[in-house]
């Protein structure tokens, strides 16, 4: 029953955090990723088929596992933040920010009053064990980690102002809108959208803050750590999975020796 974030404590301590995008919808699944070895995963509502309770299963799941857990909701909802993190959620990705205001709202909402305006449920929280951390209430505010997900003109235009909010711990740069919002939809390696991002990642450690982006490209990757990136996902799970499905489907399908099934009683 342990309350301290050490994915937060990481950002504070520039140690880069390798993660992978879980889009599976699935526990099990779930635990599959937990079990590679990734410092974080982040489990998407926004574009996967995530509700509460597959977010609440996934989490009791990575529980077992030396992995941290985070979750991007669809919007950036009080009363949608209220519930992922009383289910136990102490690092939130929030998409879609484009001002400092919005981003000082977020942050009002992952603290308890008078700082916030998160509301206090803690008996029937899984985040308190049920009440049962002692002095969950007053410690819970300093081991949330707010992420705040800059991917579009409007976000860029207001970056620094939303970096520089007292309460936002990290800012992810989300490439494929941001690409969309330039103009080069599903390019994001145009040179534009790459010298957005790497501005960007500059602006956001500047203002002392951690920077995170996914970016399946393993070279480009590397090369956002050594700009500064703190968190960086270098996969993602239904990708990772349709790959390997489809090499495997070519490699039967296209050869010329496949052997018809009629052949071999074998059932694996």
């Amino acid at each position: 029953m342990q309350l301290k974030n050490p994915f937060k404590q990481a950002l504070k301590d520039k140690k880069a955090q390798i993660g992978l995008w879980v889009g599976l919808a699935d526990g099990y699944a779930c635990e599959l990723a937990a079990n590679a070895g990734f410092d974080w995963l982040l489990l998407d509502a926004e574009h996967a088929p995530n509700e509460l309770r597959t977010l609440l299963h996934q989490l009791q799941t990575v529980a077992a596992y030396p992995t941290t857990p985070i979750i991007r909701p669809a919007i950036g909802h009080t009363h949608l933040i209220k519930q992922l993190l009383d289910i136990g959620a102490q690092t939130l990705l929030i998409p879609m920010v484009e001002t400092a205001e919005q981003a000082r709202e977020l942050v009002q909402a992952i603290h308890y009053p008078p700082k916030g305006v998160r509301g206090v449920g803690s008996a029937l929280a899984r985040a308190s064990r049920w009440n049962n951390i002692p002095n969950y209430l007053q410690q819970a505010d300093d081991e949330i980690c707010l992420l705040v997900q800059v991917e579009n003109k409007k976000g860029l235009e207001n970056l620094q102002a939303i970096a520089e909010v007292d309460g936002v711990d990290g800012v992810f740069i989300g490439p494929a809108d941001l690409s969309a919002s330039l103009g080069h939809l599903g390019n994001p390696s145009h040179p534009e959208v790459q010298q957005a991002i790497e501005n960007a990642i500059k602006t956001v450690c500047a203002a002392g803050k951690a920077a995170g982006i996914l970016y399946a490209d393993e070279k480009m990757a590397k090369y956002y750590l050594e700009l500064g990136c703190t968190f960086v996902a270098v996969g993602v799970d239904t990708s990772l999975l349709m790959r390997a499905l489809k090499e495997l489907a070519h490699k039967f399908k296209s050869s010329n020796h496949m052997e018809s099934s009629s052949t071999t009683n074998q059932i694996y």
